[in-house]
Parts: structure tokens; C-alpha cells; sequence
């Protein structure tokens, strides 16, 4: 065992260590970290509508329905102002952490990388219709400044709100709106600025200092994307949603996937590097951007696309924290007669109910504790397996309502799904993982604290 944690750590922490210090990455887990006031105040009107208005109808309460429709329509204006522009909050906040990563202005990064995005829509609303129409039908709408092919009516000016300003847009945002501030970066840093006078405020001058590089930035992508609509006949937004974010957020629910971030992130976190931290990119990118499009899907009712997502991991596999360390508290004060261990599970059992478990990784610590280092494994990756079959055939709902991440077990899985097999499905997942961790506390209990410190 010494041997292979040995070998883990000479190839592997290096690894995360530059994983964790890339710029990119930590720009990209910021910007969706600063998204969370908006996806937090879209879940609560969702919540509420769904409470009002959708589980009132499964049971036939239409009058209360009806009484409660003010409140429902308050709801959707606030999804609207939050939820369903989180493309638009996103293509600014990256752009603005990325700038601050690389030490220039931000404001100016984060309008680059939302005006990048913006080029990259589709202008113009399409509407099918289920019969052709006569010449004379046809006539008035082109006079109006609409084209008509067949059963199509094409405007141009509009952008299609519904499909491409929430999740649907997190791809391109990352691909092509990190390219222009990676542009803007570059003319910063190559001074290709204007530079004001020190008696200028810092605002008016921060402002001055970044219109050349923002110029060159802009009219860059301006390019690219009128290439792409001249020559493919499409738009930015929809090859790179067709051809990239598609196939990733499909093999994001393969077993495989899914069990393998489970175990990178037990792994790096058991060498004292916080790995949903590190794979907090890799993680929100493609699970969160699925887990925000099944919230999308729940607010228009129409069926949820994914069942696995980004806080299914925490719901199911992590209670508590990585590496389900809630349950080995709990195993700890039942089973363990080591005074030393007791004392830290009863400082850190109040802070793991609200998923805070750093008190437990470097208290007992599990960090480097070859004794530990197995269950803190295993017992995720049987309890992801367990949740993932159970999601996949059905027999809980998948999650359709953002949560605040220090929500304690069982709260957190029926406010997050509205399905009362979710709190269920975590109960069990408890109990395995608790009989997981017991005989390797029963274990810990034959070692001497004091040869420990010793060695």
C-alpha cells in the first residue's frame, strides 16, 4: 500500500498541482462560481412555481392554480431576469476572471468576451408553420422585412432567447469568447493602449486604456463569425453546440465518465489537494451546463434531457463532502475508542452536515493515512454506482432545481429533485458507505497515537 501511494504521489500530485495553477482553469471555475446569485435566484422562482402551480395540477387544484397565477407570472419574470440569461452572465464573467488571471483591466475583458458571444447568435427568429402559405400571405410578410421558404418564415433582428442564452451557450462562450480575450490579453500586454495622464481618475483612464485592444479583439471575432455565417450557412454557436458541446455532455452520462471524475477527485483530495476545487472546471463545464439545462427544461415543462449532473455527485457519492466523510464520523463516534479520532469527529460532525469536511481531511487527517485511503475510495465509487443505475433506470427523478451546496443530507435531495425517492436513494447510500468505512475504523483502532508520533 506505502508503495502505491508512494507512486501516486510522485506522478500524480505534480499533475494536479498544474492542473490547479492553470490560469484558464481557474478563470473558468471562477466565472461559474460568480454566476451563483443568478442560478440561485432562477432555482428559487423554479422551486416556487413548481410548488404554487405544478404540483397543485398534478392533483386537479385548479382554483388554487389559478389564485396563485400572480405569484406564478412574478416567478417567471424573475427566472427571466436570472436563469435564462445565464449564457449572457457567463460570456461577462469569464471574461472578466480570465483579465484578472492575466493582471489587465476586466471590465473591458468581460464586455469583449459578451459582445464575442453576442456575434456568435443566430439574428434572426424562425418559425415553422404546419401548412404552406398562399401568395398573397406570403407578399405581406416579405413587405414587412421577412423572408418565406416553404413552410419558414425567417426575421431577421431577433435572437432566439430560449435556445441559446442559458446552458446551450457555454461552449461557445469558453471556445470563441476565450479566444478574443485571450486577443484583448495580448494587445494589453503588448501596450498597444492609450495612455491618459496620472491627473485622470482611474476609471476614465482604466476605460481609455483598454479601447484599442477591445477594437482589435472585437473586429477579430467580427471576422470569424461572419466567415462562419458566410460560408457554412450557419452560426458559431450552432457548429460548436452540434460538434463539440452535444457529444460531450452525451458521454458525460457514460458510467465511465462518471465513475472515473469520481475517483480522480477522491485521489487528489486524499493527497491534500482539493479536488473538486481542481476539477471544478471540468466538472462545471460539462455536468453543471447539463444540470442547468435540465432546470431550463423543467421551467418550460418539457422532459428533463439528462439524469446524471453536476450535483448528483454531491447528493449521492460525496455526503457530507468527498469521500462521503459525514458517514465516517458517524462510524468513528459508534465504533472508535482511539480519544484522538473522537475528538476531531466531534469538532467536525456539525460542519460535515453542511458538507464541510476540511476539518476531517487534516484534523484526523485522512490526508496521507494509508489505513483510510481505501474506503475514502471505494465507498464513493460503489455509492456513484449505486445512484447512477438507480438515475439511469428511472427510479429517481434527475435533479431539475438548483441547491445551495451546504445543505444538509436528505433536505438537499428533495428540494433539489421534488421526488421523495431522492432522500430514499441518499439513505441508503449512507448506509453502505457507513458499513464501508466501519471495519477500517475498527482497524485504526490498533494503532497507537503515540508510535504515530513517533514516527
Amino acid at each position: 500500500m506505502n508503495a502505491f501511494i508512494n507512486w501516486l504521489n510522485k506522478h500524480l500530485v505534480p499533475v494536479a498541482a498544474k492542473i490547479g495553477s492553470i490560469k484558464w482553469l481557474v478563470a473558468l471555475r471562477d466565472a461559474f462560481i460568480a454566476m451563483m446569485p443568478a442560478t440561485m435566484v432562477g432555482s428559487v422562482a423554479s422551486l416556487l412555481n413548481a410548488l404554487v402551480r405544478d404540483i397543485p395540477t398534478r392533483f386537479g387544484w385548479t382554483g388554487f392554480v389559478n389564485a396563485m397565477q400572480p405569484i406564478v407570472n412574478i416567478n417567471v419574470q424573475v427566472w427571466t431576469g436570472s436563469m435564462a440569461i445565464l449564457a449572457l452572465i457567463f460570456a461577462f464573467t469569464f471574461g472578466y476572471h480570465l483579465s484578472i488571471q492575466y493582471k489587465v483591466e476586466p471590465i473591458t475583458g468581460g464586455i469583449v468576451s459578451l459582445g464575442t458571444f453576442i456575434m456568435a447568435l443566430p439574428q434572426n427568429s424562425i418559425i415553422t408553420l404546419k401548412k404552406t402559405l398562399s401568395a398573397a400571405d406570403i407578399k405581406t410578410i416579405t413587405d414587412a422585412g421577412s423572408t418565406v421558404s416553404g413552410k419558414t418564415i425567417s426575421t431577421p433582428g431577433f435572437f432566439n432567447f430560449n435556445t441559446y442564452f442559458g446552458a446551450n451557450g457555454f461552449f461557445t462562450i469558453m471556445i470563441l469568447g476565450g479566444l478574443a480575450s485571450a486577443i484583448y490579453i495580448w494587445f494589453m500586454h503588448k501596450n498597444f493602449t492609450i495612455k491618459m495622464p496620472d491627473s485622470v481618475p482611474p476609471a476614465i483612464a482604466n476605460a481609455f486604456t483598454g479601447i484599442i485592444p477591445a477594437i482589435g479583439s472585437l473586429y477579430v471575432s467580427g471576422i470569424i463569425t461572419w466567415a462562419v455565417n458566410t460560408m457554412s450557412k450557419s452560426t458559431v454557436i450552432e457548429i460548436i453546440s452540434n460538434t463539440i458541446q452535444a457529444p460531450l455532455l452525451n458521454m458525460s452520462q457514460g458510467y465511465g465518465t462518471v465513475l472515473l471524475m469520481t475517483i480522480l477527485v477522491q485521489v487528489f483530495w486524499f493527497f491534500g489537494i482539493h479536488g473538486t476545487n481542481v476539477l471544478g472546471p471540468v466538472l462545471d463545464s460539462i455536468w453543471l451546463t447539463a444540470q442547468l439545462t435540465n432546470i431550463s427544461a423543467a421551467t418550460a415543462h418539457k422532459a428533463l434531457p439528462y439524469f446524471w449532473t453536476r450535483n448528483a455527485f454531491d447528493l449521492y457519492a460525496w455526503i457530507g463532502g468527498a469521500g462521503s466523510t459525514l458517514l465516517l464520523l458517524i462510524a468513528i463516534l459508534m465504533f472508535s475508542t482511539r480519544d484522538d479520532q473522537r475528538a476531531v469527529a466531534k469538532m467536525a460532525i456539525a460542519p460535515g452536515f453542511f458538507n464541510i469536511n476540511e476539518p476531517v481531511m487534516f484534523g484526523l487527517p485522512i490526508v496521507l493515512d494509508p489505513i483510510y485511503f481505501i474506503p475514502f475510495v471505494i465507498a464513493p465509487v460503489v455509492m456513484v454506482t449505486i445512484a447512477y443505475f438507480v438515475l439511469a433506470a428511472g427510479w429517481v427523478a434527475p435533479i431539475r432545481v438548483q441547491y445551495v451546496w451546504s445543505m444538509p443530507i436528505f433536505i438537499n435531495s428533495i428540494f433539489a429533485t421534488l421526488d421523495w425517492r431522492a432522500p430514499i436513494l441518499q439513505l441508503v447510500n449512507a448506509i453502505i458507505g457507513f458499513l464501508i468505512y466501519v471495519p477500517f475504523v475498527k482497524a485504526a483502532n490498533k494503532v497507537n497515537p503515540a508510535d504515530l508520533n513517533q514516527e
